[in-house]
C-alpha cells in the first residue's frame, strides 16, 4: 500500500499511523506508523500488508500529526479477501433524463420503483418512499475547482502542484467547456479569495480595481457560458480562508469577493470586508446577504470560534449547506477519472453534524490541473423536481433543501428516506420511525457493506452505525436525532446520502 501526503508549506515534518480495524470495533488488527521529512513537498510511504489478515470488511484509518500543530484523521472502509456482498444492486438500469445533453441525468423513481418487484412487504415500503420522494433528476457535477484567476489551470503535462497564481494557462470559460465535453452536468470554479491579487501572500502593489475586475470577469464568464451552453450550468465561486490555523469555505452564490489583505496604499483588494480566519463573522456575514457555503475538506482543527474548533453558531447554520465528504487530488493529471489518490473527510463532517449543523454531504475534485470533472468518477448529485430545468436557482434550492448525496461511482445513486420523508428533510415524528434507503447501480456493481448511521445535534459526539440492513424500524429515544446512509460497492467505491433530520416526540 502507498500512502500518500501533502502538507502546508511551512510544514517540515509529519508523524502519521495507519490502523486497521473491524468495521464497528476500536480493537486494532495491526498497525503502521513512522515520521517523515516534507518539506512543503508530495511525500509518498510505502507500507507492506500483513498476509495473515482474515477476509472481511474492515475501516482503515489514517492519523497524521503535523510539525506546526494540528491533527489530520482519515476513515476507509475496505474489503480483504472475497467480498461479502449484503444484498444485491438494485435491479435497475436509471434512465437517461429525455433530452439531457449529457446524459448524467437519471429517474429517481425508475430506481426506486425497480425494487418493489422483491416482495409484497418490500413493495408497500418502497411504494411509500416512491410517492413521498415524487419524481426527481438527477444532476452531477463539481462545486469546488480552480483556474488561472487564482492556482489552478495547470497545464497537464506540466502540472505537479498549485500553480503561481494567476499564472495557470486555462481561466474558467476553458473549465466549463472541458467539464460539458467530459458529461458533467455543472461545475463551479471556486478561485481562492486572496489570491485576486495575483499572490499567495498580500501583493501590496496590486491594484484594488483590478481585484475587483477579475472577480466580475469570472462571473461573467460563467453567466455567458449559462446562456450559450445550456443545458449546462458554469457556476463561479470562491474559497474563502486559508489552511494554517483556518479551513477552506466555498462561498456558492456570492456576487461579491470577500477578503481581509490591503495593498500599500491602504485599499482593500476584495468588494466587502471579511476578517482572516474568523468564522462567526464570515458566517454573520453570509446569512445577511443570502449567501451560502460549503465546507471544504474538513479537518478536527479547524473553522474555530473563539478557540473551538468546528464550533457551531446560529449563523454558520443558516448558510452552511454542504460538507465534502470526499475528493480526489488536486494535483491529479488523470483524464480518465482513475485518480488513485483520494481522501476521506467523514470524521470531520460527522463532527460538524453532532454540533449541530445541517448538512448534506458532497463530492469534488479540488482540481488544479486542467482536468475538471476528468479526475476521477466521484461528483456531488443533486436532485431536482422532474422536468425542473437546471438553473442557478434552481440548483441552490435543491442545496438548500439538503436534497444530495455524495458519490465515488458517477454510474450509481443512493436515496434515503425516513418514514417516507425525503433525505434532507427535518420533521417531528411520534411512535416508530423506518429508515429506508435504495441503491441502484446502471454498471452491474453490487453492495459489498451498508451503514445506517445515527447522531445527536449539538451533543459533539460520536456518530455510530446502528444498522448493517438497508431498512431498520424501530422507535427512538425523545429528543433530536439525525441519521444517514453509507453504502460501500464491491469495487470499493462508497456513497453517502443527504442526513435526516428527526425530533422524537414523547409517546
Amino acid at each position: 500500500m502507498t500512502l500518500h501526503f501533502t502538507a502546508p508549506a511551512e510544514v517540515r515534518s509529519l508523524r502519521w499511523r495507519l490502523t486497521l480495524l473491524p468495521r464497528h470495533d476500536e480493537t486494532a488488527v495491526h498497525s503502521w506508523q513512522g515520521t517523515r521529512t516534507v518539506a512543503g513537498e508530495p511525500v509518498e510511504v510505502t507500507v507492506r500488508w500483513r498476509e495473515d489478515v482474515p477476509k472481511g470488511v474492515y475501516r482503515m484509518r489514517l492519523s497524521a500529526s503535523l510539525d506546526g500543530g494540528g491533527e489530520i484523521e482519515q476513515s476507509w472502509p475496505v474489503a480483504v479477501g472475497a467480498s461479502t456482498v449484503r444484498q444485491p444492486a438494485t435491479r435497475t438500469a436509471a434512465r437517461a433524463r429525455a433530452g439531457a445533453a449529457t446524459g448524467a441525468a437519471a429517474d429517481v423513481a425508475t430506481a426506486l420503483a425497480a425494487s418493489m418487484a422483491d416482495g409484497a412487504a418490500h413493495s408497500r415500503a418502497t411504494a411509500t418512499a416512491t410517492a413521498s420522494a415524487e419524481l426527481y433528476d438527477i444532476y452531477l457535477g463539481n462545486l469546488h475547482s480552480q483556474t488561472n484567476h487564482s492556482d489552478g489551470g495547470g497545464v497537464l503535462d506540466q502540472c505537479t502542484g498549485a500553480q503561481e497564481p494567476q499564472h495557470g494557462a486555462f481561466g474558467p470559460s476553458d473549465a466549463y467547456a472541458y467539464a460539458q465535453q467530459h458529461g458533467l452536468d455543472f461545475l463551479m470554479t471556486s478561485e481562492h479569495n486572496h489570491m485576486f491579487d495575483g499572490s499567495d501572500g498580500t501583493n501590496r502593489a496590486a491594484a484594488a480595481s483590478a481585484v475587483h475586475a477579475l472577480f466580475q470577469d469570472g462571473l461573467r464568464q460563467a453567466a455567458q457560458w449559462r446562456t450559450d451552453h445550456t443545458p449546462f450550468l458554469a457556476l463561479y465561486g470562491q474559497e474563502w480562508g486559508v489552511i494554517s490555523h483556518g479551513g477552506h469555505i466555498n462561498i456558492l452564490n456570492a456576487d461579491a469577493l470577500l477578503g481581509w489583505e490591503r495593498n500599500a496604499q491602504g485599499e482593500l483588494l476584495a468588494d466587502e470586508e471579511t476578517p482572516r480566519s474568523d468564522y462567526q463573522t464570515l458566517y454573520q456575514h453570509l446569512r445577511q446577504h443570502h449567501w451560502f457555503g460549503q465546507f471544504n475538506h474538513p479537518q478536527r482543527d479547524q473553522f474555530a470560534i473563539n478557540g473551538q474548533p468546528l464550533a457551531w453558531s446560529a449563523a454558520g447554520d443558516a448558510s452552511m449547506l454542504l460538507c465534502e465528504v470526499m475528493n480526489s487530488s488536486a494535483y491529479s493529471t488523470s483524464t480518465d477519472e482513475n485518480e488513485p489518490r483520494r481522501s476521506n473527510f467523514e470524521t470531520g463532517c460527522n463532527a460538524l453534524l453532532e454540533a449541530g449543523y445541517h448538512l448534506a454531504f458532497s463530492s469534488n475534485q479540488d482540481n488544479h490541473c486542467a482536468n475538471w470533472g476528468a479526475a476521477y468518477s466521484n461528483r456531488t448529485a443533486v436532485l431536482l423536481p422532474r422536468s425542473t430545468p437546471l438553473t442557478q436557482a434552481g440548483l441552490l434550492d435543491a442545496l438548500r433543501a439538503r436534497r444530495t448525496y455524495a458519490t465515488m461511482d458517477k454510474h450509481s445513486q443512493l436515496i434515503f428516506t425516513a418514514n417516507g420523508h425525503m433525505m434532507g428533510e427535518s420533521f417531528q415524528n411520534r411512535g416508530k420511525l423506518t429508515l429506508k434507503a435504495d441503491y441502484a447501480s446502471t454498471a452491474g456493481r453490487s453492495i459489498a457493506a451498508f451503514s445506517i448511521f445515527h447522531g445527536v445535534p449539538g451533543r459533539n459526539g460520536k456518530v455510530a452505525a446502528i444498522s448493517t440492513k438497508s431498512k431498520r424500524t424501530f422507535a427512538p429515544l425523545p429528543g433530536e436525532h439525525f441519521y444517514y446512509a453509507r453504502v460501500t460497492q464491491d469495487d470499493g467505491k462508497m456513497l453517502w446520502s443527504a442526513p435526516v433530520w428527526v425530533t422524537q416526540l414523547s409517546p
